[in-house]
């Protein structure tokens, strides 16, 4: 039985650098959303060309974004049917309808799911942080990432609260980001959890290879 771990959390949280250390560490793929979504950017384009901003249907942006969603559950499910010990899957998972959807990739491929949700409580801190990627990203990969406080503002009043789902009976260990202890230190807490929870059991590593810190994840 293989196990899927599934990041959540909202945009410069830091999920995606856990996400990073927690594959490295358990030596499994690492199947991340915004790699599909960065590559949509030509077609985003050439949707907006063929529609007039009036059109119901011109939502070119929020179609990417699913089909995005869509492509990172087929290529988990492939994965999963080759029999591999289990993978990463970094996504805000912002919505009740993606864990359903994960649920039943886990229950088809008798897979076993973990959320590890990214949920920084110095809001401050994760404002600097976004704001500092924003600043260095320039059009490059994530140009379709919020970049600025407002937009996360806006990204939020948007979810009107649907982020904060039940997760049912589904083990979730939920990461201060933003708290004061060492990143080494925190991916190992998470490896910990992950490792105890999938069955069979993982085995833990000692090599948990993080190239990040914790003043920038």
């Amino acid at each position: 039985m293989g196990v899927i771990i599934a990041m959540k959390g909202h945009p410069g949280t830091g999920k995606s650098s856990l996400a990073h250390s927690i594959a490295s560490a358990l030596k499994l793929p690492l199947l991340d959303k915004d790699d599909v979504r960065d590559s949509t950017l030509p077609v985003q384009r050439a949707l907006e060309q063929l529609t007039s901003p009036g059109d119901p249907h011109a939502h070119a942006s929020s179609l990417l974004n699913d089909l995005s969603y869509r492509a990172i559950w087929q290529i988990a499910s492939t994965q999963l049917r080759l029999g591999l010990g289990g993978l990463v899957i970094d996504s805000p998972l912002s919505r009740r309808a993606h864990l359903d959807r994960l649920l039943d990739l886990a229950s088809s491929n008798g897979a076993r799911l973990v959320i590890v949700e990214c949920k920084p409580s110095d809001q401050a801190e994760w404002r600097r942080r976004l704001e500092r990627r924003g600043e260095a990203r320039g059009g490059g990969a994530g140009w379709h990432k919020p970049a600025t406080w407002r937009d996360i503002e806006r990204l939020l009043d948007g979810y009107a609260g649907c982020t904060e789902y039940d997760v049912g009976g589904v083990p979730r260990i939920v990461v201060d980001t933003t708290a004061s202890v060492g990143f080494e230190e925190l991916v190992s807490s998470v490896v910990d959890f992950i490792c105890s929870h999938a069955a069979p059991p993982l085995p833990p590593s000692d090599d948990l290879n993080c190239t990040s810190n914790c003043s920038e994840y």
